[in-house]
């Protein structure tokens, strides 16, 4: 697979050194370069690319602005690259693969492009089963459950599923472990994450925290709603074929008609 690779920096030698870096990785294909945050704007909209090498202290916008102005589209991912540390925080909020520093060291590079590698197969796996499971939701909500627990193979770990979230939530960041979450709900941009006793803002869109949670633990019941179906202690029948879901912590959850083939698994 190519990784078609964008780069953006202010300094033209900082782009050759960075071009003469990555020319040993065969399957990366850089597509453009950009001399500043307006025109790598531009560019990521128009060209799409899987990869982005991106400077932090530019003038006018900066790295940080370039991640906000493509968060209408699906965003590629981003590789931060500047000479001070003092913004690793920042970059580790805006999720970024890697935090490299100039001059980029070879062996951190090659260490970042084999995390892209992973993390774009990983995209491309979930993207196809995501996909799939639209659709069958769509014509056959009642099967949509029975189609996850089948499609995946026998020999798949659920290891490449988030053990850890990170959310930035009041100007703090937290890590809040998978198996703690209860239930999630979307509200607008954003997912409120309920632990049972704490509750956090996350700004990520339901299909793309879908896509990062085992779906043998965690199912939409609810269009705006995904359930921890380990913490499920009760089911109480609702009307019109509607139900509630009891969890650990006594919160109850709605599940709707369309997702009634979760209720499915605690009746057997």
């Amino acid at each position: 697979m190519t990784i078609r690779t964008i780069l953006v920096d202010d300094e033209k030698l900082a782009i050759q050194g960075l071009q003469l870096r990555l020319a040993p990785f065969e399957d990366v294909e850089i597509i453009d370069t950009c001399a500043n945050g307006r025109e790598a704007i531009r560019k990521i909209k128009t060209e799409k690319p899987d990869l982005v090498f991106l400077d932090i202290q530019m003038p006018g916008f900066d790295g940080f602005s370039v991640v906000k102005g493509v968060m209408e589209i699906e965003p590629p991912l981003f590789v931060f690259v500047t000479a001070y540390e003092e913004h690793a925080i920042r970059a580790f909020e805006a999720n970024a693969v890697n935090y490299l520093m100039k001059p980029v060291d070879e062996q951190k590079l090659a260490d970042t492009i084999e995390r892209v590698r992973q993390r774009l197969a990983e995209k491309k796996s979930a993207e196809d089963a995501g996909n799939l499971l639209d659709v069958l939701a769509e014509v056959a909500p009642d099967r949509a459950a029975d189609f996850v627990d089948t499609a995946a193979p026998a020999t798949e770990s659920a290891d490449r599923f988030e053990k850890l979230i990170n959310v930035k939530d009041r100007g703090q960041i937290f890590r809040v472990e998978v198996d703690t979450i209860e239930h999630i709900e979307a509200a607008g941009d954003y997912m409120i994450i309920s632990t049972g006793d704490n509750s956090l803002v996350l700004r990520e869109t339901m299909k793309d925290l879908e896509r990062r949670l085992d779906p043998r633990k965690f199912q939409r019941v609810h269009r705006s709603t995904i359930v921890n179906l380990d913490l499920v202690r009760q089911v109480k029948p609702h009307t019109n074929g509607e139900c509630f879901l009891v969890l650990e912590s006594g919160a109850e959850v709605k599940v709707s008609r369309s997702y009634r083939d979760v209720v499915a698994r605690f009746v057997h």
